[in-house]
This record gives C-alpha cells, structure tokens and sequence, in this order.
C-alpha cells in the first residue's frame, strides 16, 4: 500500500464524490482525509489515501467522466508536526484587491507555515459592500513570530479584525 495525495477537479453533480470513494475501496484503499468544495460551479478535492498502485489505472480512467486527477506520493507527509505552536487566525475586513497577497506576505515574512487556509467573500450586512473572510490553522516558531505577525496584520488595515488563538494540535482533536 502506498499513501497517495490526489487532487480532484471537475464539474459539480452529484455522486461525484462516491464515484472517487467506490474506486479507492475497490482496491481495498483507505480514504484517510480530504478537503474539498464547490468553487464557481467545479467541484476540487484534495483527498490523502492509502491504497496499492494499481488505484493509478482505475484513477485514469475517471478522467473519462469529466475528472481531472493529479497524484503525489504522501509518504513524505507522515512525518511529526513540527514542535511550533499551532494557531488559529481568523480574519474579516473590506475586500480589496491583493488582500490575499499582503497577509500571506505577513505570514511568510514572520516564518509562520500556513497549514490550512480557507478564504471566502460575503455581502457586508451593514456597510453594503463586500467583506472578506479567511480562517487558517498556522504554526509559528516562536511567540516573537506571533507577535510580529499581530503587528503586520494590524498595519494592513484599520478595519481589518484580526483574532488569534491557540488550537489544538490534530492529535489533541
């Protein structure tokens, strides 16, 4: 058995995602975790296995339904988390242009690793326009690190609400 990342692409219907899982567990593979959603009328995935190597023809054979799947070895990924604090940071303010761009930057400029990222824009109920939402689970080397990324964060704007807490590691739920 090999642990495999596959990423998922395709037009959203249903049974798309029992399609994938029926084709896993016919060759006696795990479907281990997976992250997935309907983006502009697509459905994309990214879904971590175990399962033996002859999945990959089955896999090829669904790009004739309409899906797109690309494959990665996962064994790196089994490997400790770092030590690092994980965190949680949830952000909402105005949206704008590059407003990814700029908190990504902050991040990567504190040395903090985003482990997952989930972004969204929604109508403002008051103001009328548009706020931007992003939620994401981070791991930071130091406290120093969490506080320059407080800093950074702040500066990128006056109504931009940024919280930051502790979250529990994976294993810890």
């Amino acid at each position: 058995m090999a642990s495999l990342i596959l990423t998922v692409i395709g037009s959203d219907r249903p049974g798309l995602v029992r399609t994938l899982a029926e084709t896993v567990a016919a060759h006696g593979g795990s479907w281990l975790e997976s992250r997935m959603a309907r983006l502009a009328g697509q459905f994309a995935g990214i879904v971590r296995v175990e399962a033996p190597e002859s999945l990959l023809a089955d896999l090829k054979a669904l790009e004739g339904q309409g899906l797109r799947i690309g494959v990665q070895s996962g064994d790196e990924g089994l490997a400790a988390p770092p030590p690092a604090p994980r965190l949680a940071l949830e952000v909402v303010g105005n949206d704008r242009p590059g407003i990814v761009r700029d908190i990504t930057q902050v991040l990567a400029g504190c040395g903090i690793n985003i482990e997952e990222l989930v972004t969204g824009v929604a109508a403002g109920s008051f103001t009328g326009g548009t706020l931007f939402r992003a939620t994401a689970l981070l791991r930071a080397p130091d406290e120093d690190a969490v506080e320059a990324m407080r800093e950074g964060l702040e500066q990128l704007g006056d109504e931009l609400m940024v919280d930051i807490q502790e979250a529990p590691d994976e294993a810890e739920g």
